[in-house]
């Protein structure tokens, strides 16, 4: 069935395993779909949630059960979800944990891949790749999948998304340390995810989508040079060109939907639907064309976003945006940093959001990103005991669905 532009939306969250007594990815989601179905399967039909197994061993994901027109109150479904696998996984000396980077994860020594269904895309993803490093191993996000009904719609809906994408990440950024050192950037997964398919560059681009807006265009531009580029390593042709399309926003013209990839994972469901709602509402008013026309946003090139977005993966929120055209499409007349701009665009939107979410993106515009308040936290003191303190209680808000403050 096809839907029409934000009648209905799919979430997606992805957790790692650690284990209880020293914190280390448990590469055992394998034993935690035994716990809960008896058997290793992919994919568990929980009701309205659903969980999967991921390239990685000790990473799940769980997602909307199909689309769903409400989002209010997603996050206590997936609360819910949360809290009944950290209890089928505590037998197992293992839990869930937030945010989307481990820490102090060595991806060189520690990844393992999932090895039963799907096995055979995961190896020779790995093949080519070497998935080995953090890119591929140590990033957890939130995907938001929105619909589009025809090409009409989809060339509204991707002109938008591609405006917005280079500061989401001033929302979300959660992954600051690497291996118990600070990185350098609030958001290290985006900063990794740019490079972890370099040896096959049509795969990401630029994260950032090219110019194009119907499906015939994106076929042309972006689907045949990933299909021509990965032909010589896919000689048993067993992969699909909608997973190997990498930007941070791709096309599912399987399913008529865009999934927007460039949102880490937060501390609790609460911090995730209250971003994912907050994007929804600027994309509606994108869309609408009350701000600027679909003409103007179509205008933009991949490089000049691409600029600011590798700003502000470095600084998240505090980042200054000096581009006066691109803080024009947001109707800003003076330099500002991607927090303040956050804050004007929420304050137009407001009305359309529920109170229970409006305070968590207070919270969060006030607070400031989850990797500015893990940095806080940990202050100067960047021993594996103290980051293991501060992100225990990241722990602690994940299984309460709580926010955290340091």
């Amino acid at each position: 069935m096809s839907y029409h532009l934000f009648e209905v939306f799919g979430i997606e969250l992805e957790y790692m395993l650690v284990r209880n007594s020293d914190l280390k990815v448990a590469p055992i989601v394998d034993q935690l779909m035994i716990a809960k179905s008896g058997a290793i399967t992919s994919d568990i039909d929980n009701g309205k949630i659903e969980w999967s197994n991921e390239l990685m061993a000790h990473v799940v994901e769980l997602k909307t059960n199909g689309p769903t027109a409400e989002l209010n109150n997603l996050d206590e479904l997936f609360s819910e979800n949360i809290n009944e696998i950290n209890k089928l996984l505590e037998p197992l000396d293992a839990k869930l944990w937030p945010s989307a980077s481990h820490p102090l994860m060595h991806p060189d020594t520690e990844m393992k891949l999932w090895l039963h269904n799907y096995s055979k895309i995961y190896a020779l993803y790995n093949r080519i790749f070497d998935c080995r490093g953090h890119g591929w191993s140590n990033v957890q996000s939130m995907h938001i999948n929105l619909p589009f009904f025809d090409d009409a719609e989809f060339e509204k809906l991707h002109a938008a998304i591609r405006i917005l994408l280079p500061i989401i990440p001033a929302l979300s950024a959660s992954s600051p340390i690497f291996e118990g050192e600070a990185t350098g950037f609030k958001d290290a997964r985006l900063n990794v995810y740019k490079t972890n398919q370099k040896e096959i560059p049509e795969m990401a681009g630029k994260v950032i989508p090219e110019q194009v807006f119907t499906k015939k265009g994106y076929y042309r531009d972006i689907f045949d040079p990933i299909n021509k580029a990965i032909k010589p390593h896919d000689v048993e042709n067993i992969l699909d060109h909608h997973f190997l399309n990498s930007r941070g926003a791709i096309a599912r013209f399987d399913r008529n939907a865009i999934e927007i990839r460039v949102i880490d994972i937060q501390e609790c469901p609460k911090a995730d639907i209250s971003i994912a709602i907050l994007i929804i509402e600027v994309l509606k008013l994108m869309v609408s064309e009350e701000l600027v026309s679909c003409q103007d946003q179509k205008s933009w090139h991949e490089d000049e976003l691409f600029a600011i977005f590798n700003n502000v993966i470095k600084d998240a929120e505090t980042t200054v945006i000096t581009d006066m055209r691109y803080l024009n499409l947001f109707d800003i007349e003076e330099e500002c940093t991607a927090g303040e701009i956050w804050e004007k665009l929420y304050k137009r939107q407001q009305e359309n959001i529920s109170v229970k979410h409006q305070k968590t993106i207070e919270f969060l515009l006030e607070n400031g990103s989850l990797s500015t308040r893990i940095l806080m936290a940990v202050g100067d003191d960047f021993s594996e005991e103290n980051i293991k303190e501060v992100y225990n209680k990241l722990g602690t808000c994940l299984a309460g669905n709580k926010l955290f403050k340091p």
